[in-house]
């Protein structure tokens, strides 16, 4: 199934956002509020995940600008996407395991498998890189 790009539809989307490189706090809110509205839309059109690809470059690079997650935990980052997903661990049994495996995994008693990294990114549409 191929996907048909219109050029005029980015460019009305482009405008409407007007993306930019981030350098404060409260553009990077904006961008933010707006990647979220992209990441939980359902059937994201071709223009909208290009869209979406490109903001997340602008996020990412602010982000490790200024909030560097070099310390960060896997199953810290974890906690963090959970929570801002409205995720609970009894939402992920089933997914990445028993209800034990998912309490220990999300506690850090217990590391995340690569095989369960991939789970989680693709149910939380992340890279799977952030849990191992």
């Amino acid at each position: 199934m191929t996907f048909t790009f219109d050029e005029t539809a980015y460019r009305n989307l482009v405008a409407e956002v007007a993306p930019k490189v981030i350098e404060t706090e409260e553009e990077y809110e904006r961008v933010l509020t707006v990647v979220e509205r992209l990441t939980f839309a359902t059937n994201r059109t071709p223009e909208q995940r290009v869209l979406h690809k490109l903001l997340v470059k602008l996020i990412e690079a602010y982000e490790a600008q200024n909030y560097p997650m070099d310390l960060s935990v896997p199953h810290e980052i974890l906690q963090h996407i959970m929570e801002a997903s409205g995720t609970r661990q009894a939402d992920l049994v089933g997914v990445i395991g028993s209800s034990g495996v998912v309490s220990e995994v999300v506690n850090g008693k217990r590391s995340i498998s690569k095989a369960q990294a991939k789970i989680l990114g693709d149910y939380f549409k992340v890279s799977p890189s952030l849990f191992i």
